[in-house]
Order: C-alpha cells, then structure tokens, then sequence
C-alpha cells in the first residue's frame, strides 16, 4: 500500500494510542505470572499481536476483550510449542521470547519476517548461554533455537540496545538462582527505567550499581496484575513533529508526562528547533513558529530519530541527531535511510556511524520509499506535508505494527493524504 500525500497545514487534536513498549512487557510480565492478569487499554496492533502469538505457544493464555485483555499466566512454567514461534516484525518481542524460552525444558525455535532475522540477536544468545541455557543460532541472529531451563549466575550483557538487558531483568527473577548482569555501557536508559518499574511494582527483588550492574534474586515468582496502559509518546512524537511545522498546530490527549517512557524528551527537542510547546494536565499543544537548527543527543530516544530528521529538513541551518549508534539497528538502518529518502526531497544530509546530520532547505514531492519501517513511514508523512508537491510513500501498510490508525487522524486533521493499494 502507497501514502499519498499532498502538502498542506495540519491542525486538530489527536488521542495517542497506547505505548507499545509498556504493552509488550505487560503480555511477558503476565505469561510469566502465577494466575490472571488483567491488561487495560492495551495497544492493539500488529506488533501486539506478535507479542500475545508468542506467550500463547509458550504456554499463557489469552482472552481479548474490547479495550481489555485477560491472560492467565503459566507461573514460569514455559511449554514447547508444537511449531516455531513466529514474532513477526516486532524486534522487542523476538528478544523478550528468546528469554522465555530458557525457562523452559525442551528446544524452542524463535524465527521472524526478513526485517527481523537480520536483526542482531547473539548478545543476548550468548548471555542466556552463559546463563546455562543451550542455544543454536542463525550466525547469531534468528531463527534461534533456545533450550533452558537457565540456572542464572553471572554474565556480560551488550548495552547496543537496552532490549537485551530488559529481557535478562524480566526473565532471570525465575531462574532457581541469583544472577548478576553486568555491562560497559548501555544505550536507550529509559527503556530500562520502564522494565525496572515494572519489576517494583510487581513486587520483584533487585540491586543495581548504577547502568553497569544488576544483581537479581532468583527463585522469585511474578504476582498477577491490573494495569492500564499509557499514552505511547513515541507515537506521539509524530503529531508532535507535524504540530511544530510553521502554520500547523496540534494537541495531544492522554500523556502521562510522569510515565518512564523517554521519549517524552521530544517535547524538549522541539522546543530547542523553535517550536511553542505549552503542557495543561494530561494533553500537549505543539504549533508552529520558525525552526532552527539544533545539536539533539539522541542517545536516550533512538525511535524519534526519523520524525525530527523531518522537521529538520525545513529548518533554518543545521540540525545534528547525534550519539545514536543503535538507530542503525532497527527495523531498517534508520540514519542511512532517511538520508537517503530525504535527498530524494532535495535535502543535503550527512551520515556519521552514530548521527544524522540535516541541513534544512525546502523539500519537494518525491517517489519515497518507507522500507516497511513504520517509523520511517510516518516520518516521511511529515515531510511530505510540507514538500513543494505531492510525494507518494511506498510500504505504508508498515503503520500497522504501532500506529495502526495514523492516517485517519492525520486527514482529520485536515491532511491530505489517501492510502492506495
């Protein structure tokens, strides 16, 4: 399916979808409980659905209601699923389900779509080795075979990206004995900050020296649980970025600025491009003004790499998204592609191998490929709606794996833009 999107403002009030960081851990967290949890507000979306596949075959128990979801868990009692266990496109997922599967007592195979299995995996394989788990992999990527149970202890954990320590702290609590992981360096903080609340809330027994070390109790056992899900500011971040563009103005419902997720900075970007951002109780309000460039840190909120690289390119002077190596890492490598997608505009950028360097100007419509990353889709949207002509963006089924409504809001916003297939 192919966006096509013609320029024009963009004003309206838009009600953020639910977070699909905190939806995926709540569908582990619950699996691995001792009875019935209860999910509210839940994101459903494809990457959702990857993630509810997935414990399903392991061994949870799924009932879906309209904006609730119950799951009885398997107390960390992880069964063989009689084929693999496919997670799609959702790379969190992928990660957090080869942790599981070292709960369990017999092999189990965890594969992906093409976006997925070329995602590296073997940091996270090698620590659940070291955990005394057997694992076979795919030259260190999926399908990757996993056959616990693990016993803990300690080992290394890659900080490239936060998913591998996140999926360790979720899972190692079951392991019969204490383990301690350790690390040099760790990007994307917040998204531990999210999984480690997560674990104090659900009554779960760990130390921590900082980013460098975590020491977890083993023997432990996850309560069940009733929670609502948050806004998900990484999807608000598009609405955001469209809202600061000169002419436009948008709201945004539902945010929790008190919420761990880290990419409420973007706000704080924003207003560094030039942007009025004015907060009041749970909504933001983002309108336009003129932009100037900025040197943004992105190490913490690698997934706004894409939309402020849109924003960037009508901005007066230079924009720097820096000290984000694992945006390379994603679904695509997301510094190469959209520089590649906005010189197709006529946007001169630059590639370091940790930042993307935008220098503002006018983009034009252009025949624009979103690679089937949601993020980029999303993100070229934006620039699109400011371009000198119409653009057309390729792969836009993609939204569906976080944002499964974003073009009916954007048009009711008063964008232009028709889906064709």
């Amino acid at each position: 399916m192919n966006f096509v999107i013609k320029p024009g403002p963009v004003k309206g009030k838009v009600a953020v979808p639910a977070s699909k960081s905190h939806t995926i851990r709540s569908v582990f967290f619950a699996s691995l409980a001792d009875g019935v949890s209860t999910i509210l507000n839940p994101l459903d979306s494809t990457d959702s659905q990857s993630a509810l596949s997935a414990v399903t075959l392991m061994g949870a128990q799924v009932d879906m209601f309209e904006g609730k979801w119950t799951i009885a868990g398997s107390g960390g009692r992880v069964c063989a699923p009689p084929s693999l266990v496919d997670v799609g496109n959702s790379g969190t997922t992928a990660r957090f389900a080869l942790s599981m599967a070292s709960l369990g007592f017999a092999p189990i195979t965890i594969t992906g779509d093409e976006q997925t299995r070329a995602r590296p995996m073997s940091p996270l394989i090698e620590a659940l080795a070291n955990l005394g788990a057997r694992t076979k992999s795919n030259n260190g990527g999926l399908p990757a075979t996993i056959e616990g149970p693990i016993n803990g202890g300690e080992t290394f954990v890659d900080g490239a990206t936060s998913q591998y320590l996140s999926s360790l702290l979720i899972h190692t609590p079951l392991a019969p004995k204490d383990s301690v992981l350790s690390l040099n360096s760790l990007n994307e903080k917040p998204y531990v900050d999210m999984t480690l609340k997560w674990l104090r809330d659900l009554g779960i027994d760990y130390r921590r020296e900082g980013y460098s070390k975590f020491f977890i109790r083993g023997g432990q056992r996850y309560r069940p649980f009733e929670k609502s899900i948050p806004a998900d500011f990484s999807s608000a971040t598009f609405f955001a970025c469209l809202g600061a563009i000169p002419g436009n103005e948008v709201t945004l419902t539902g945010l929790d600025m008190d919420d761990t997720q880290g990419d409420k900075a973007v706000f704080d970007y924003l207003d560094r491009l030039g942007a009025n951002v004015s907060f009041n109780n749970q909504s933001v309000t983002v309108s336009g003004n003129k932009l100037k460039g900025a040197d943004l840190d992105l190490n913490a909120t690698p997934d706004a790499l894409p939309a402020l690289a849109a924003l960037a390119s009508i901005a007066e002077g230079t924009t720097v998204l820096g000290n984000t190596p694992q945006a390379r890492l994603k679904e695509t490598d997301r510094i190469a592609v959209m520089a590649k997608e906005l010189g197709k505009m006529g946007i001169v950028c630059e590639e370091k191998p940790d930042a993307l360097i935008i220098h503002g100007g006018k983009p034009k419509g252009a025949m624009l490929s979103g690679h089937g990353d949601h993020r980029v889709v999303m993100s070229l949207a934006i620039a699109a709606s400011v371009s000198s002509g119409q653009s057309k963006i390729d792969t836009a089924e993609a939204v569906a794996i976080t944002f499964p409504n974003f073009a009916k809001l954007f048009a009711d916003c008063g964008g232009s833009i028709k889906e064709e297939k």
